[in-house]
């Protein structure tokens, strides 16, 4: 791996990390349910990059799997959420 390459991903690790420790702190002190539904949505898909970074450090493919899988399951909870906000059930 190239320096520039290593350096840029270390880069974005902290802003990944900085952007993360933001999105749980609206989480916390969010003022309304969609604010808390929203710095979800962020916090899950900061995680996913965080694992594809990883997986680009670490030259493993098993990296790729696990933020397919978050990405999913972040997906079908922040939709879930939202429909429950909106009409106050989640399966009609």
């Amino acid at each position: 791996m190239s320096p520039l390459l290593s350096w840029a991903l270390v880069f974005a690790l902290g802003c990944l990390a900085f952007a993360m420790m933001l999105a749980l702190a609206r989480m916390i002190v969010g003022p309304r349910a969609e604010d808390r539904v929203l710095a979800f949505d962020c916090l899950y898909q900061n995680t996913m990059l965080v694992i594809l970074a990883l997986g680009l450090v670490y030259r493993s493919s098993s990296y790729f799997e696990a933020a397919l899988l978050i990405a999913l399951f972040g997906f079908v909870g922040s939709t879930a959420m939202s429909k429950f906000l909106l009409r106050g059930e989640i399966i009609e």
